[in-house]
């Protein structure tokens, strides 16, 4: 098998699992009880976060765990603009944002925000002078996506975190899913004051995640009903996800230590691969500006679909968009905005790699494409 779409999901670490049973079997009380148990649970709730939030440069009661990406991008940008609003109900975001972004301030603007999304150029890129032009008075907060879970293109962060040092009423939030363990982003430097990072994007189990909130930052929560999570997010914690979060964020920032450059090396390879393929053309940067883990390519005129199936029966699995769009059979938002045209974004098809990702898996996924490519472009004809 060579699994090809880690951006959707990472396989959890072998020893991520056995973090999450252990914790499972033997810390399994409430840590809100008060009895032995549950305050065993919360030990190793604090625990957990302290090592999340030492990972992060940032202060244990500023890290609150979440259920992912979504949950994170919902509450940072809903808890700032509600909890604000009487300060302003301007909002600033970009074209390319994930959908769990994206979808939150369109349904901001049905509440009377107003909300100003940035463009991008053909590299997936917004300009920084086109977002100071958009600040204004009533601005509450600037929400970007760092790297880009379709294209892999990488904000300039620091910046924009500049800019927005000059304007210390605004908020700034950071979706760092794709970009955590890929493209270090320091958030106290960098002027950040909410940053999402969901865990099986690096390895952990599915439904974990994290919010950071710089301190003395309120927000207006989205669920209610408990004093769990600073009072930001009501439930009983779910203690094994979140130990195993910690667990996986440890282990993939140390294998990020050890191969900065295979990523490098995998993307180089693999562009490099589908270059040679006539009918293929490239839609994603290399360099500074964009992930090394992330490709993008297209097949004009062809149906993303049939090529995943025909690499799937060769048990290569790659993927459309992101993975919570790709069963929608429009273009791809994301290369529609960076102006590409809508034969290259129907087309598109998304590879990316984890630090467990080989060389020779990469020679083997562009040996399929070399073969199965020619077959669909003569069906075409």
């Amino acid at each position: 098998m060579i699994y090809l779409d880690n951006s959707a999901t990472t396989k959890p670490y072998k020893e991520v699992l056995e973090t999450y049973v252990t914790v499972s079997e033997q810390y399994f009380g409430n840590p809100s009880s008060l009895h032995s148990l549950g305050l065993e649970a919360e030990k190793v709730l604090t625990k957990s976060r302290e090592v999340v939030a030492k990972l992060l440069g940032v202060q244990s009661k500023e890290v609150i765990f979440t259920s992912g990406g979504t949950e994170g991008n919902n509450l940072a940008i809903k808890g700032i603009a509600l909890e604000h609003s009487s300060r302003g109900k301007h909002l600033i975001t970009s074209v390319i944002e994930h959908a769990s972004s994206y979808e939150t301030f369109s349904e901001l603007e049905k509440k009377g925000f107003e909300v100003t999304y940035l463009p991008v150029n053909q590299s997936g890129h917004i300009s920084i002078e086109e977002l100071k032009r958009a600040l204004r008075s009533d601005t509450v907060l600037v929400s970007l996506i760092h790297v880009n879970n379709e294209t892999g293109a990488a904000q300039p962060i620091e910046e924009i975190g500049k800019v927005l040092k000059e304007y210390p009423k605004v908020f700034f939030h950071v979706d760092h899913v794709q970009g955590i363990t890929k493209v270090p982003v320091h958030l106290k430097n960098n002027h950040i004051d909410l940053c999402t990072i969901s865990g099986h994007k690096f390895h952990g189990v599915k439904g974990t995640g994290a919010l950071y909130v710089r301190e003395g930052i309120t927000l207006s929560p989205m669920l209610h009903g408990g004093v769990q999570e600073a009072r930001f997010r009501a439930g009983t914690e779910n203690v094994p996800g979140m130990a195993a979060l910690a667990k996986a964020l440890r282990m993939s920032t140390d294998k990020a230590q050890e191969r900065k450059d295979h990523l490098i090396q995998l993307q180089q390879k693999a562009v490099n691969g589908l270059q040679e393929i006539d009918g293929v053309v490239v839609n994603s940067g290399i360099g500074d500006r964009h992930a090394p883990h992330i490709v993008n390519f297209s097949i004009p005129g062809a149906k993303p679909e049939v090529i995943i199936q025909a690499l799937s029966h060769q048990q290569v699995y790659v993927s459309t968009k992101s993975a919570c769009s790709s069963k929608l059979s429009s273009p791809s938002r994301i290369l529609m905005e960076m102006g590409l045209g809508n034969k290259r974004a129907e087309s598109a098809i998304r590879i990316s790699f984890s630090y467990d990702t080989k060389n020779e898996e990469i020679e083997a996924f562009i040996k399929v494409m070399k073969k199965e490519v020619p077959k669909l472009l003569q069906v075409m004809r």
